[in-house]
């Protein structure tokens, strides 16, 4: 077993940050951040287009900023600046490319084990595994063969590619429009109407179905989907069929229930248990960020959530 810590968190991401830098400014200095990917803000990195913007109120959820972190509406990019700055000006520990298996409790603390085959023992935990870490993915089988041309980011398209996208969240939109540039899109969604986009997502999808840029397929599901000789067949329930290069999901994420229960964390209508401090049925385990609610999101929230987490260890006595 590795050094012992005062606080370990689990993820990189706003929250997971948010609560390193409010409990270091309470005086908790050994402090270590867990992340599974190569980088802080993996869902920011990997599932925002470049420029997106990034709102303090989320989806018009009006926030106030309750604790040392100056984030206000900008870009992927400040977004990210900002945190990076974050890092920079702060002592605890960050170790990236380490993926957590469970998290088990002992007399002297919580014993953590990591991909690498070390555990490290902690007096506290907090979970900040963003819901994007585990994206949605349809109940129809995927084709295996097919793994390099479905996908849930715009990190392996081409150039001049037909390519269908899924969803109709804000990401489905700006993943269509961003593509439509330079790919045939079209985008599929099984009602036939958007709802709770942002104002500007929804001004851009209408304009972009008007001028032609993007196909609509809407009001209708995807019954399977089959590869053969480097083209996707897709299969939709109103009886048509349609040949696409590849085929890009933006249907969420989903609360990562197999790693909550291997910590003894419980889970109720997919979203795990906790108080009004964040603390979960396990003393002294808290969870923060999009993992709190059913639709993340807000990353404003997530930062008051590590506030609220490190007044509560001070103020109970709990490190």
């Amino acid at each position: 077993m590795n050094t012992p810590f005062d606080l370990a968190i689990i993820g990189a991401g706003p929250a997971g940050i948010a609560t390193a830098v409010e409990a270091y400014a309470l005086g908790i200095e050994n402090i270590i951040l867990f992340e599974k990917g190569e980088n802080h803000n993996m869902t920011i990195r990997k599932y925002y287009k470049d420029n997106k913007r990034v709102d303090k109120d989320w989806q018009g959820q009006k926030v106030e900023i309750e604790g040392r972190i100056a984030f206000v509406d900008g870009t992927k990019e400040s977004t990210i600046d900002l945190f990076d700055t974050l890092l920079a000006n702060h002592t605890f520990t960050l170790q990236t490319q380490t993926e957590i298996f469970k998290v088990v409790r002992h007399e002297a603390g919580f014993e953590i084990f990591t991909s690498h085959g070390t555990s490290h023992l902690a007096k506290a935990v907090v979970i900040t595994i963003g819901r994007m870490g585990k994206p949605n993915k349809p109940t129809y089988a995927l084709p295996a063969k097919a793994k390099e041309r479905i996908n849930f980011t715009l990190e392996f398209c081409s150039l001049d590619e037909t390519i269908l996208v899924v969803g109709g969240g804000d990401s489905a939109i700006e993943y269509a429009v961003e593509l439509s540039h330079k790919n045939h899109i079209t985008l599929n969604y099984r009602r036939n109407a958007f709802n709770r986009l942002n104002p500007t997502n929804a001004r851009d999808i209408e304009a972009y179905f008007d001028r032609g840029a993007i196909t609509p397929r809407l009001g209708v599901d995807i019954e399977r989907v089959e590869y053969e000789e480097g083209k996707l067949e897709v299969f939709f329930t109103d009886g048509q069929t349609s040949l696409y290069d590849r085929i890009i999901y933006a249907i969420g994420g989903t609360t990562p229930s197999g790693f909550l229960d291997s910590c003894g964390v419980l889970i109720e209508k997919g979203v795990p248990l906790y108080d009004e401090n964040y603390q979960t049925n396990i003393p002294n385990i808290f969870v923060a960020g999009d993992i709190t609610q059913e639709r993340g999101g807000s990353i404003a929230l997530g930062l008051n959530h590590g506030k609220r987490i490190a007044n509560y260890l001070i103020e109970n006595h709990r490190l």
